[in-house]
């Protein structure tokens, strides 16, 4: 087979399934949460905050029976600016390039109107969806009412219904069979060890990326994004120059904090979560730029990484 990156993929065992699995949903009902639960590391970020995941990013699961290759997308939504809309093009197009869809919801509260929308999205698609009821870590003991209303979602159209928690763990085992259950025979299409796809400088910025979104919380929610701008490895120590773009002077000084407070303790635990990614010791250097309404301009938007996929 071709080699991926100068590493020669193997051969796969005889009767190996493979595919690509697509997470679709509302935004923040766990779908980034559920693909590292999957892969078993974390190469997406999580976040309270709503629309964290922006590009398309692959996780890749591979067992002994199959390799799944996972397709976390942005929540579905009604876009607001230029990078809404690119989130969202973006997120229509994975429904059309994979060969299973995993609809994922909040199994905690009922059935909403973004729920619906995805559904009729769904409704003409020629593969395999499953929808799953996430977050049952948090559901209340008298679940008649939620539980109905997402069978009734899926009733139309003979979806399965699989009940799990991402955070947990529980059920995911039961959901990953079926995901199984449904690939086809395929070869290997990444290397048996690889976690993903995305290149490590793209994870390093995520994780500086959920940091802030952790620590800032709503005071500076989505008009920020990060340039890897140098990284430079020797045998003891991976120096990394970053760069936090926002869109004006008052999220400059919240990202900075007192006497750089904010600045400092963003900084030191996105290293503890860059380390671990790495296996090595970090030494983050961080700057902040103001970079006014990059989200409505679209050769802004392209030099940050973001564009509509072909």
């Amino acid at each position: 087979m071709d080699g991926f990156e100068g590493v020669t993929i193997p051969l796969p065992p005889e009767g190996y399934k493979s595919g690509f699995v697509g997470i679709i949903g509302r935004p923040n009902v766990g779908k980034s949460t559920l693909m590292n639960q999957m892969v078993g590391q974390k190469i997406a970020i999580t976040s309270p905050i709503a629309q964290t995941t922006r590009n398309r990013l692959r996780g890749i699961l591979t067992t002994p029976e199959a390799q799944i290759i996972f397709v976390d997308t942005p929540g579905i939504h009604k876009p607001h600016h230029q990078l809404g809309k690119v989130l969202v093009q973006n997120a229509k197009l994975a429904i059309q390039s994979v060969d299973v869809l995993l609809f994922v919801v909040d199994g905690s509260v009922e059935a909403g109107g973004g729920d619906r929308y995805i559904v009729d999205l769904l409704e003409h698609v020629q593969i395999p969806v499953i929808l799953g009821m996430n977050k049952q870590d948090q559901k209340p003991e008298d679940s008649v009412i939620i539980d109905r209303s997402y069978r009734e979602l899926a009733k139309p159209y003979q979806w399965p219904v699989v009940e799990f928690s991402a955070l947990t763990g529980d059920g995911v085992d039961h959901l990953q069979q079926l995901l199984f259950d449904r690939l086809d025979l395929g070869p290997y299409y990444y290397p048996p060890d690889l976690v993903t796809d995305q290149p490590e400088r793209f994870i390093m910025g995520e994780l500086i990326r959920e940091q802030i979104l952790l620590h800032t919380r709503e005071e500076v929610p989505h008009s920020v994004a990060i340039s890897i701008d140098r990284v430079e490895e020797d045998p003891k120590i991976t120096r990394i120059l970053a760069t936090i773009h926002v869109e004006r002077s008052s999220q400059k000084g919240i990202l900075i904090g007192h006497q750089g407070s904010m600045l400092k303790a963003i900084g030191s635990d996105a290293r503890q979560q860059i380390q671990k990614l790495i296996e090595g010791k970090v030494y983050l250097e961080l700057f902040v730029k103001v970079q006014p309404k990059w989200r409505q301009s679209r050769s802004q938007l392209a030099d940050l990484g973001y564009q509509v996929e072909q």
